[in-house]
């Protein structure tokens, strides 16, 4: 991820709604606050004094970055809601003005958002850094050790593995009976589909992700990016197919080449390729520290949903998902159709 917090929303944003490491850091930052409605919030005025800033800079982020300390969980209390809260607060109030008729009130979601923003507090560059370490250290104990293979924690990755090996057959027998020239156009086609996907091919993609050469790519990719690699594979073998049937000889491997690259151009394959490049290039800064620079327009902040799939409590190591019976059953049930 940006380290940067200040300056990157997809930073702050893969932070909070990382729903792990918000347990922890309530936990293990104790930074007070009121509890209200079963949640910690904080009044400005106790965030004047945990930030050391003045009034004056909490109105300006809340001027030029409202919307988003909103959607984290500021609010504004008033009516029957504010007394609630002077009620449920005792004494905490005194600095607020006991007649006070309207409250912004900073849920310690919100709270921790305006940390990362404020650029002029000493505590917040340090808290920070506090909360970079907390995600890694989550991170890395709920994925077991390590994020290079994070992607098959999702319970869909096996099966989408399973799928795309049968559909790779098929792409490579195509390129045996359809496709002049020798071994060495099988990396050659297959870097062409990677590249049409996701611009890069087997070698840039391994140096992005820092992978050993006795990896194997696809054991690192996501669900979706290796469902789309599969229907490149069966469509772009079925084209071989048919165009060379229709001229009676094998294609050169130029008219193969091509081929694939009017693929890549149906309609059908838009919003495809724009979800896969999204959240390939999204997930791997957010959970492996790793940018493709090419994707770099793509990245958005990874959804709650996506700290569920891969840290969350249904989410299981490759090796857990292949001793359950359940699992095994399906792939036999697969593989006897």
């Amino acid at each position: 991820m940006n380290k940067d917090l200040t300056t990157s929303s997809h930073g702050r944003q893969n932070i909070l709604n990382n729903r792990y490491a918000l347990q922890k850091a309530e936990q293990h930052l104790a930074l007070g606050g009121v509890v209200f409605n079963g949640e910690t919030v904080f009044t400005k005025q106790k965030l004047l004094e945990l930030f050391e800033i003045s009034d004056a800079t909490i109105e300006r982020y809340l001027n030029s970055h409202g919307d988003e300390l909103k959607n984290n969980g500021y609010q504004i209390l008033r009516g029957a809601k504010l007394k609630e809260f002077k009620a449920s607060s005792y004494g905490t109030l005194i600095n607020e003005g006991t007649k006070t008729s309207v409250l912004g009130v900073f849920s310690f979601r919100a709270m921790l958002n305006l940390g990362m923003m404020l650029t002029e507090s000493e505590p917040a560059r340090l808290l920070r850094s506090r909360l970079l370490d907390i995600v890694l250290d989550v991170m890395v104990d709920r994925a077991g050790g390590h994020t290079k293979f994070i992607n098959q924690r999702d319970e869909n990755y096996l099966l989408a593995a399973f799928q795309e090996d049968n559909y790779r057959k098929q792409f490579t027998d195509a390129l045996d009976f359809f496709v002049e020239g020798n071994q060495w156009k099988y990396p050659r086609f297959t870097n062409l589909i990677y590249q049409s996907i996701f611009h890069e091919n087997a070698t840039e993609y391994k140096k992005v992700l820092k992978l050993a050469e006795k990896d194997k790519i696809r054991e690192t990719m996501y669900s979706e990016v290796v469902n789309l690699i599969a229907s490149f594979e069966a469509g772009i073998a079925h084209e071989l197919e048919k165009s060379s049937k229709e001229q009676g000889r094998k294609l050169t491997q130029k008219e193969a080449e091509n081929l694939i690259a009017n693929f890549e151009k149906h309609p059908l394959f838009k919003p495809l390729i724009l979800d896969a490049r999204t959240k390939m290039a999204s997930r791997d800064l957010c959970f492996r520290d790793a940018l493709h620079e090419k994707l770099e327009a793509y990245i958005q902040s990874v959804p709650e949903a996506d700290f569920e799939r891969f840290l969350g409590e249904k989410s299981k190591s490759l090796e857990e998902q292949l001793s359950d019976p359940d699992t095994l059953a399906v792939f036999k049930r697969l593989k006897d159709r």
